[in-house]
């Protein structure tokens, strides 16, 4: 009787170290209390065009960003919805996006739709499903055919007035004059910097009050 009874609380011991360690490792997965429609905003750069966009458009001191995407869960697997310069605007599964930008020296930050606004998410991802397949949009001006990071989400959440258009701004801060990388990106592209022009950015849509900061990744 003695050793059944010992047999039994070593074997609660034994289950309860297999639930916890299940639990921490449920716990310290990247998709761990992440929810569909959730926004992934990648950290900017220090340079090339990351930084150069960050030059222009950065909100915060203390953190900026220079990329976004939709978090969707589908059947069970996570994926990111997003356009970016490499493979367009894309499905990409949430490892492989989370990989990619962590080779990158990057971190990714969760935010969220606050609880009265998060019935723009089913709509949202449906939207941004449709828009999948085209080409990145590597001018920055907005058309129907080719889609930026930002671009993509603002489209996605248009619908429901998430997020809006602002004019576009390519002054260095500092100088009040134009900022010299992009005099030169859209000299080389023979167009005419869209200095006013409506548009959008990751840093402008981090600072939507209709969002919250969950977590880093």
């Amino acid at each position: 009787m003695k050793r059944i009874l010992e047999n039994r609380y070593l074997f609660k011991i034994f289950a309860f170290c297999i639930i916890g360690l299940l639990a921490g490792c449920r716990a310290s997965s990247p998709s761990y209390g992440l929810k569909n429609g959730d926004l992934l905003f990648v950290t900017a750069k220090s340079s090339g065009l990351s930084g150069a966009i960050n030059n222009v458009t950065q909100k915060e001191k203390n953190i900026s960003f220079d990329h976004i995407g939709i978090l969707e869960k589908d059947k069970g697997a996570y994926f990111v919805l997003h356009a970016a310069p490499k493979g367009g605007s894309q499905k990409q599964p949430f490892q492989e996006f989370i990989a990619q930008h962590s080779e990158e020296g990057q971190r990714i930050i969760v935010y969220r739709l606050k609880k009265e606004y998060r019935s723009a998410v089913p709509s949202a991802i449906n939207k941004a499903e449709t828009m999948l397949g085209k080409p990145y949009n590597f001018d920055y001006i907005l058309n129907e055919n080719s889609y930026y990071c930002s671009d993509f989400v603002e489209r996605a959440f248009r619908a429901d007035h998430i997020f809006k258009l602002e004019p576009m701004t390519f002054m260095n801060p500092e100088t009040g004059k134009l900022n010299d990388f992009w005099v030169k990106f859209y000299k080389d592209k023979n167009l005419e910097v869209p200095e006013g022009e409506p548009g959008c950015n990751p840093n402008g849509l981090a600072g939507s009050d209709k969002l919250k900061k969950i977590k880093q990744l």
